[in-house]
């Protein structure tokens, strides 16, 4: 498979396959005579793969320790299950800054009169 296909396929840009390949998180394949570059099957999978961890948000560093321990039979799930643990854990910090800044801004919304006066408490506030 080419590029444009396997992009297709696995539903990552070929721009961050690229990507993907120059910061060693996928070998780069090998290359047909004409120099264009060639997938099979395994690199598919290791994209999607990479395309699903990712939609859920774990950054290129878990994602790279994902895939070790997804190419890793003999792995425990007790380690795959610790970074999943962790990575909750980060995503529930996140939900929980974000409620602070909503609710901040909605105290602020809240204030401001959102007339023709110049005042406004969201402006004087940040």
């Amino acid at each position: 498979m080419n590029i444009g296909s396997v992009s297709a396929k696995s539903g990552v840009p070929a721009k961050t396959i690229r990507y993907y390949e120059s910061i060693g998180l996928i070998p780069e394949p090998p290359r047909t005579e004409g120099g264009y570059r060639s997938y099979g099957r395994d690199d598919l999978e290791r994209l999607r793969f990479i395309h699903r961890a990712r939609s859920l948000g774990f950054s290129i560093k878990d994602v790279g320790n994902l895939l070790e321990l997804w190419r890793n039979r003999s792995r425990a799930s007790a380690d795959v299950k610790a970074l999943a643990h962790k990575h909750v854990a980060e995503i529930e910090t996140r939900i929980a800054q974000m409620e602070s800044m909503r609710q901040t801004l909605l105290n602020l919304i809240n204030r401001c009169h959102g007339d023709n006066r110049p005042d406004c408490p969201i402006l004087n506030d940040l």
